[in-house]
């Protein structure tokens, strides 16, 4: 089906497209590695999986994993060129599987992205609640520090999409550099003065057990958790059938070179029969004293902050599309879906803003532990998810791939999405039977539990509201996925289900 550009509105006007042409590759770029967050991955996730799996070949796990979402981006980019819509996960799925199972994913993507976004305060509050004390003499709760990041973010996101990729592309910059001085300087001063590789071998990862492998195998894939929102932005790329496909794969590249060079590095530094005692005890100071340098350390536990704080305002635009993209078809409220004269969606990016502002409220009322219950529970268990999503795409994509070719490979629209939905589907089934690891909580804790039955009844509740939609609103029914068409068109992509 052909897609035809969406004029920019007049001023004052209100518009159900976002604002076409406005990202480059770079722009994209930025936003897809500010959700990944690399500094708070290298400095949090990677010292946290040493210490509590006890395993050395998060290196390699992270290669691995690498590869496996390499064989999904084939079917994901593939389906990008047929189909662009701001709720990537939500079309691709409705398309595939059919309208009622796309509105459940739609939900649990935006419950999942919800979860990543507000979580990432609990760990800025104390953080910069520390920092300002130690080295600005400010005293003050966690909390006030979370609100200030939260309303820095709702104020960027009410603006105009290139200026918060701007902002994003300067505080990416600033954690790589951290991050490859910091692994160059572990590499150059190797524990006993002998440089191992052992810790980057595939090899390694046969030692472990399948449950602990599927705990390490799960870390290393939350660290990825953000490399797919590139279709997200694909209504307002230039050029999204170069610059979707471009972003995916230099970002996953990036990511994966990035993570298992600085984890070896901390491998190769404290020594790999002693990295996981040294993460036990140093936590981010791991990552941070790497290169020995107090001046570069401390830079490294500012950029931090930046990069809890970057992550959280490109979680929060990925919410806010998913929002808009439901508004638009109708699936929520209409308020939702329409955008001002910035090309903005104002309503859907204040409902995210006020979820941010009731959670940070809400944990500081009760007087919960932000960084073990809200960043890293909420965390995790938006990563899960995201594996959810990764699984149940790539079995649509290969469904609706089968029914129309679209001139893609074989390998494109078939092997490579049958592929990735076994790998995925076979990840999320251990994060699930080891749940209560991944939180670091006793088994049989609510915990853990609780946070991935919500999944379950949050994806129940859509299908629902989908079956509800197909018997009593048909016509609303009928539009969902098709995004800036949803208004006018009629259901025209060959294959779709009805």
């Amino acid at each position: 089906m052909s897609r035809t550009r969406t004029a920019h509105p007049k001023p004052g006007a209100v518009s159900r497209a976002l604002a076409a042409d406005r990202l480059g590759v770079p722009a994209v770029l930025f936003f897809v590695m500010a959700g990944v967050a690399p500094l708070t991955v290298a400095a949090g996730v990677i010292p946290t999986a040493y210490a509590t799996t006890g395993l050395t070949a998060i290196p390699a796990a992270f290669i691995v994993i690498a590869v496996i979402l390499a064989i999904f981006s084939a079917g994901y980019v593939a389906m990008a060129r047929a189909i662009r819509n701001a709720g990537a996960f939500y079309a691709f799925i409705a398309a595939g599987l059919g309208r009622v199972t796309g509105v459940a994913a739609a939900l649990v993507a935006l419950f999942a992205y919800s979860l990543l976004q507000v979580g990432l305060y609990g760990a800025f509050g104390p953080n910069a609640a520390s920092e300002a004390a130690a080295h600005l003499g400010v005293h003050g709760p966690w909390w006030a520090f979370a609100l200030g990041a939260w309303a820095v973010v709702a104020v960027l996101g009410l603006a105009r999409v290139e200026v918060t990729g701007r902002v994003l592309g300067v505080l990416l910059c600033a954690e790589l550099a951290v991050i490859i001085a910091q692994t160059v300087g572990g590499l150059a001063r190797p524990a006993g003065g002998h440089l191992s590789f052992a810790t980057l071998s595939p090899a390694a990862l046969g030692s472990a057990g399948l449950g602990t492998f599927g705990v390490l195998a799960v870390v290393a894939v939350l660290g990825f958790v953000g490399f797919e929102q590139a279709p997200v932005l694909g209504e307002e790329a230039k050029n999204p059938r170069r610059t979707v496909p471009a972003a995916t794969y230099t970002a996953l590249a990036l990511i994966a070179v990035v993570y298992a060079t600085a984890s070896w590095a901390m491998a190769a530094h404290a020594g790999t029969g002693h990295v996981a005692a040294a993460a036990a005890a140093q936590g981010p100071g791991l990552m941070f004293g790497l290169s020995g340098s107090a001046l570069l350390s401390q830079a490294a536990q500012w950029l931090f902050l930046t990069s809890l704080f970057a992550a959280a305002l490109s979680f929060h635009n990925s919410v806010w599309r998913y929002t808009y993209a439901l508004g638009r078809e109708n699936v929520l409220p209409t308020a939702f879906g329409r955008t001002s004269a910035s090309n903005i969606p104002k309503a859907a990016s204040l409902a995210q803003s006020a979820t941010g502002l009731a959670v940070i409220t809400g944990y500081a009322l009760t007087h919960q532990d932000p960084m073990t219950r809200l960043f890293f529970w909420l965390g995790t268990s938006g990563g899960l998810g995201i594996m959810i999503l990764l699984a149940v795409t790539s079995a649509a994509v290969a469904v609706f791939f089968a029914r129309n070719a679209r001139g893609e490979s074989i390998w494109a629209r078939l092997i490579a999405p049958a592929l990735a939905a076994i790998l995925l589907a076979g990840i999320v089934v251990l994060a699930v039977e080891h749940y209560a690891v991944l939180l670091g909580v006793p088994p049989g804790s609510p915990a853990a539990w609780v946070l991935p039955a919500s999944y379950a009844a949050i994806a129940a509740v859509g299908l629902c509201w989908g079956l509800i939609l197909k018997v009593r609103r048909p016509q609303i029914y009928a539009a969902i996925g098709l995004g800036a068409h949803a208004a006018t068109a009629a259901p025209a992509i060959t294959g779709r289900r009805p």
